[in-house]
């Protein structure tokens, strides 16, 4: 099941620029609205390069960013954002970048604060279960 093409084909570039321009973007995500607007198969491929060669996309910086963000502001762990990115179809190498992102002590101390939050809600008999 196709859907009908939305913009002409300088309105789509100028489009999912702008859309680009908002936030960074993952290649599938770029893929996928493109998708949704009624763009199919190489002509995608083709916006997509043209994007990384404007510098509108990069994986790399996307993520970073998408890392940095994760972790800091919904306090997931590195597993988590790992697999999310895995699933966002990222290379293992800008995954690895994006591990450099977050630094270890305040990996450290996040833990910490979510831990003592999560201490109440526990129901144990012993400190020693408690702990565990």
């Amino acid at each position: 099941m196709s859907v009908e093409r939305k913009y002409p084909p300088f309105e789509t570039r100028e489009r999912i620029r702008k859309w680009c321009d908002q936030q960074e973007r993952a290649h599938s995500d770029v893929s996928r609205k493109l998708h949704t607007w009624g763009v199919y198969g190489d002509e995608i491929d083709q916006i997509i390069i043209e994007l990384i060669s404007d510098n509108y996309l990069n994986e790399e910086r996307f993520a970073r960013a998408f890392a940095r963000g994760k972790f800091r502001i919904k306090k997931w762990g590195w597993k988590k954002i790992q697999n999310e990115l895995r699933r966002k179809g990222v290379s293992k190498f800008s995954i690895a970048l994006a591990h450099e992102e977050i630094e270890e002590s305040d990996y450290l101390e996040t833990l910490k604060e979510l831990l003592e939050k999560k201490r109440p809600l526990i129901k144990s008999k012993s400190p020693w279960e408690e702990n565990q």
